[in-house]
């Protein structure tokens, strides 16, 4: 079994203790060191590549936003955190998981596997590049790059491209099983997006060629995954 190294960074006593004892459950990890403030953990990462890296965000001298602002940080990283406010800010800074306190052993055991599988995940050497989809009386070839985004619309889906518009009776459903997500990602029952042509993402909302597109609780995780991937 392969095991991966990983430190804590964090100033609360109980919550450190709390995931040392979730760590050490956990037999593939391997817990090399813990830090009560985050410029002591940054001096160690400096010099010590560590796969994983559990961070708390509340800290004195150095919070956990500003260590990640301030360093190119090469580990997965997990927040740790009491405070929700944070959320989207760590997504944009590429964090693997956010935890809120307090969380419990199954929770954080689904943060370090999805961590595990990004240090794992191998890098596509193929990629899928065009689909086929159902459109009035033929199948029309999409190319997957050309995707800018697709949007629900009563019975049918439009696929708006960088050319044009195809309407096409698939279900979004139908549309996943065929298209990666790291290219077009679901973001919302109404809509997915094409990841390569986003422009920015701010406040839950997704702009893409003057389109706002929101994200819904029920696909942010899967699509800031993608980003993270991205980034």
């Amino acid at each position: 079994m392969n095991r991966y190294s990983c430190i804590i960074i964090e100033d609360e006593p109980l919550a450190l203790e709390r995931t040392k004892n979730f760590v050490s459950k956990i037999p593939f990890l391997n817990l090399c060191a813990t830090f009560d403030n985050a410029l002591d953990g940054l001096s160690y990462l400096k010099d010590n590549k560590v796969n994983l890296l559990f961070l708390d965000i509340n800290m004195d001298e150095l919070s956990g936003i500003e260590l990640l602002e301030s360093s190119k940080i090469e580990s997965q990283v997990i927040i740790t955190t009491a405070y929700q406010e944070y959320a989207i800010k760590g997504y944009e800074l590429s964090v693997t998981d956010y935890l809120l306190k307090p969380f419990t052993f199954d929770r954080f055991l689904k943060a370090v596997n999805r961590a595990r599988e990004n240090i794992n995940q191998p890098l596509l050497t193929t990629q899928q590049d065009f689909i086929f989809v159902k459109t009035e009386n033929r199948l029309e070839k999409v190319n997957l790059s050309d995707i800018l985004y697709i949007e629900g619309m009563r019975d049918y889906r439009g696929i708006h491209t960088v050319n044009k518009k195809i309407m096409t009776l698939q279900n979004f459903s139908e549309l996943e099983q065929i298209i990666p997500p790291n290219l077009v990602c679901r973001v919302h029952k109404s809509y997915m997006v094409g990841v390569s042509k986003i422009e920015s993402i701010e406040r839950m909302r997704i702009l893409i060629s003057n389109q706002r597109i929101p994200i819904s609780e029920t696909y942010k995780e899967l699509f800031f995954q993608v980003v993270n991937n991205r980034t």
